[in-house]
């Protein structure tokens, strides 16, 4: 795995840790940068485009959960592996870091074999199904081919502009997930386009008269899902 040259952001307040980590994952031919504090963190991230990040919760500046928050809502990093590192006395909750986009979650005191065996299998697996290239996405009665551009309710064709196509093939991605507006703006758009507060709610609204009011789920003050109870 080390082979591969994979690219890690560690961020943490305490310099030891840092030293710690950083050492082990060169060790295994991990690219490593550092940061201690949020802040820096997101201005590292968008300059290197790290495959994993590594985020320590309590933080100055910026505390992991937020930080993990603004990653999450950049299309570049809405894959990237987020692992959140916590003490045991904090009063954390696993539900409120998966809910800003963590994958995973370690403990202190950190075996740092221990966690370059977890961050390799997580990148095992994620980059096993990139290599099985995905060309469709099927839920329920809606089917989707992302090379030919194809949209498919109940086996008859719809056609759908760009721009729709590519919000209802961000929501089917992960018909779990909600995606906040500011993703989707994000992933549609861009995120150095400035559009109006009302484009999105005209996209979706267009999308649903050809696709069906039920397919997409609106969360009010949050974004937009796919709705998995038809």
């Amino acid at each position: 795995m080390g082979k591969a040259k994979y690219k890690i952001l560690l961020v943490d307040d305490e310099p030891d840790i840092l030293e710690i980590l950083t050492y082990n994952f060169e060790k295994e031919g991990f690219v490593v940068y550092t940061a201690l504090n949020g802040r820096q963190a997101i201005d590292v991230a968008k300059k290197v485009i790290p495959d994993v990040i590594i985020l320590d919760v309590m933080m100055p500046v910026l505390d992991g959960m937020e930080t993990c928050r603004i990653l999450r809502e950049i299309p570049e990093f809405l894959d990237t592996l987020i692992i959140f590192l916590t003490a045991r006395s904090e009063d954390y909750s696993e539900i409120s870091g998966f809910n800003v986009g963590a994958n995973d979650y370690v403990t202190k005191p950190i075996r740092p074999r221990t966690l370059i065996v977890r961050v390799e299998s997580f990148l095992k697996r994620k980059y096993e199904k990139k290599d099985k290239k995905i060309s469709e996405i099927a839920f329920d009665k809606l089917i989707t081919n992302l090379e030919k551009r194809i949209v498919l309710i109940d086996n008859k064709e719809v056609f759908l502009p760009k721009k729709e196509f590519k919000i209802l093939t961000l929501l089917a991605s992960k018909p779990e997930n909600v995606f906040t507006r500011e993703v989707i703006y994000n992933h549609v758009w861009g995120s150095k386009v400035v559009v109006g507060d009302r484009t999105l709610d005209v996209h979706i609204r267009k999308l649903r008269k050809k696709i069906g009011n039920a397919i997409i789920r609106t969360h009010k003050g949050i974004g937009y899902a796919i709705n998995t109870k038809l």
